[in-house]
């Protein structure tokens, strides 16, 4: 087999078969395919595409090529989510404990904030003690115990996506629907999970700009579940606004605490429920939507799901007090109100001006290296379809001396980011469809 023979057949529309593309990933892996011909190959499938049979076994190939997990001595069936990420995306630290309490183990493996993207662990961080980092028989021991459990990723999961993404990125060939989705799909594959909730954002905060992209990006991904076995359902959700009110890891860690108080915001609340009401459906702790989402009501009403946060928490090594007194959290030494200019109502906020503003006051990474200030973010006090008045408070930086020089600039960034009209206008929907194996469902 050669390679050049295999980037010519993908460049010419041809299908890979299974061996073809397992020894694609397996000799990129080892050294012995060059950057240039793998560089060639991702452009062919930039072109070309791939169908769901060859995504599913480039899937399977990078998911085979480092750790996976056997979660089998974890009883119940294991239902995982992702989100294809943006700003203030707190699910996570909702749904983890929230789904655990209604009876479904959740086994999480998370990363680290790149850019304007926030990361679960670092969310999770900047309770005082959590532990991000168990060896397997303890994590395993923990979610037998408590149904739930939040760590790092390891290292060595998909180290073919590692390689291949970082020659995406350099190469032109990031936006391919294919190797979006088997990169996303392997790490998941690989940990574990017997089923699958995605969350894919589309918007102008989301990786995914525009719908007709966001919901070919779940039915790939959707498929692959479908054809490695395992069951998979993907809600396309807003990012055109920050979801939440929260941009920042100790603000999204306090909102989280304040949506299972039953006090968080509408639409963090709302997504959460749905997100949770299908990975009931699939960890068969339900018979319909309908009753998924009344039994999460149920356990935030009751306090459970407060109180499953608070065991997570204390498990890992973390200060549960900080459940019960948020303020115990680290805070910002200074925070400025940013006010309108103009009176009417909130019609656009550029959701990723507003990330890229909080990564500048400290909140998130520039680079993989760049040192992170867990108490800095920003707080929205307005959304889109709120009206304002000249001189209210449209949202709050927190910020340290650290960041202290940059901060005009951002005030300058974060009101641009507004768009204010006369006419009042209606809320924009927070969910669009539904994605399955048997087709799209349109949200109503």
């Amino acid at each position: 087999m050669r390679t050049i023979d295999l980037i010519q057949k993908k460049r010419d529309g041809s299908e890979l078969n299974t061996a073809e593309i397992r020894y694609l990933i397996q000799h990129y892996c080892n050294g012995s395919i060059p950057d240039y011909q793998m560089s060639a190959w991702a452009m062919a499938v930039y072109f070309q595409g791939m169908n769901a049979r060859e995504t599913a076994d480039l899937t399977m190939a990078m998911a085979e090529s480092g750790d996976q997990f056997d979660l089998s001595p974890i009883s119940g069936i294991k239902v995982d989510k992702h989100s294809t990420g943006g700003v203030g995306d707190t699910t996570t630290l909702v749904l983890a404990p929230l789904v655990a309490a209604a009876g479904v183990p959740v086994v999480k493996m998370s990363g680290r904030g790149l850019g304007h993207t926030g990361g679960t662990i670092d969310k999770l961080e900047s309770i005082k003690g959590f532990q991000v980092e168990l060896n397997q028989e303890a994590f395993f021991e923990q979610v037998n115990r408590c149904g739930v459990g939040v760590i790092s990723q390891t290292g060595n999961i998909t180290p073919a996506d590692k390689k291949l993404y970082a020659l995406r990125d350099v190469t032109a060939t990031i936006e391919s629907i294919p190797l979006i989705a088997s990169s996303i799909m392997s790490k998941k594959i690989a940990a574990g999970a017997d089923a699958i909730v995605l969350d894919v954002k589309t918007g102008t905060g989301a990786f995914m700009k525009t719908m007709e992209d966001s919901i070919e990006l779940a039915k790939a991904m959707v498929a692959i579940g479908s054809e490695v076995g395992r069951e998979t359902i993907a809600i396309i959700s807003s990012m055109d606004q920050p979801l939440g009110l929260a941009i920042g890891n100790t603000l999204e860690v306090k909102e989280a605490i304040e949506t299972l108080r039953g006090e968080g915001p509408d639409d963090l609340r709302e997504l959460c429920l749905i997100l949770g009401a299908y990975m009931l459906l699939l960890g068969q702790k339900a018979d319909s939507y309908e009753a998924a989402r009344e039994q999460l009501v149920q356990l935030i009403t009751s306090g459970q799901a407060l109180a499953k946060f608070k065991e997570l928490v204390v498990a890992q090594g973390g200060l549960g007090g900080i459940i019960d007194q948020p303020d115990l959290l680290p805070q910002a030494s200074h925070r400025i109100a940013v006010s309108s200019e103009l009176e009417g109502t909130i019609v656009t906020i550029e959701a990723e001006e507003i990330g890229k503003a909080a990564m500048k006051l400290g909140a998130g990474r520039e680079t993989k290296d760049s040192q992170i200030d867990l108490s800095a973010g920003i707080l929205l006090h307005k959304k889109v379809g709120d009206s304002v008045k000249v001189g209210e408070t449209l949202l709050e930086l927190h910020y340290n001396d650290s960041h202290a020089s940059g901060v005009e600039a951002v005030i300058q960034q974060v009101k641009a980011a507004y768009s204010i009209q006369a006419s009042p206008i209606s809320p924009p929907p927070l969910i669009f469809a539904v994605v399955t194996k048997d087709g799209v469902i349109q949200w109503e």
